[in-house]
């Protein structure tokens, strides 16, 4: 049977980032029971990390991080490490998911059955969330990523930066890779000077 969350081959399916704040603090309520769960998410929209970076990381790579602290991550499409720094949102999810773990050691997202999550996994689950708090879209494992670098846009952060934090090409990869739309571009031309 064919797997809907597969595209074919040379093609992709584009997923949204989260939009709204109040979208974002419910998802986080209600992971808050699931402390795995909302680990994977917090991280996820505050790191920028790809979701096979995401499940790699090991507990000893995080155990000792506090905010401000840095995680180095191999990056699985260009095999170049990058460094991101770790908030205190992050922080939070880290220590209130190591708290529960029931491992001192290995992949920090596992399974019920042990195993590490896997990106098709965790595509169910983002879509999960998005879909328990009313959100209308296509959702997936990128779309934390997308988050990330959504907000970070509406907070004005310079393209050039987040080009960077991508490793886009060009500017108009990075807006279109974001998902802005036509309406938020025309909006900084409302600034009267």
């Amino acid at each position: 049977m064919k797997n809907p969350n597969h595209p074919e081959l040379g093609s992709s399916i584009k997923v949204d980032p989260i939009r709204s704040k109040a979208a974002i603090e419910n998802i986080k309520k209600i992971l808050m029971s699931q402390p795995r769960n909302y680990c994977l998410f917090v991280l996820g929209i505050n790191t920028a990390f790809r979701a096979n970076e995401l499940l790699s990381i090991q507990i000893e790579q995080v155990d000792h991080l506090e905010a401000g602290g840095e995680l180095d991550l191999k990056q699985k499409k260009t095999k170049e490490y990058r460094r991101v720094k770790i908030n205190k949102s992050a922080i939070y999810g880290l220590k209130l998911w190591l708290k529960t773990s029931r491992r001192q050691d290995g992949p920090l997202f596992y399974s019920q059955k042990g195993n590490v999550l896997t990106v098709p996994s965790t595509t169910r689950l983002v879509k999960a969330w998005c879909k328990s708090v009313g959100l209308k879209g296509n959702f997936g494992s990128h779309t934390l990523r997308k988050t990330w670098g959504y907000w970070q846009y509406k907070n004005q952060t310079p393209i050039p930066l987040l080009m960077e934090a991508f490793g886009h090409a060009t500017q108009q990869q990075t807006l279109a890779y974001l998902g802005i739309q036509t309406k938020e571009i025309s909006q900084i031309y409302d600034l009267e000077l």
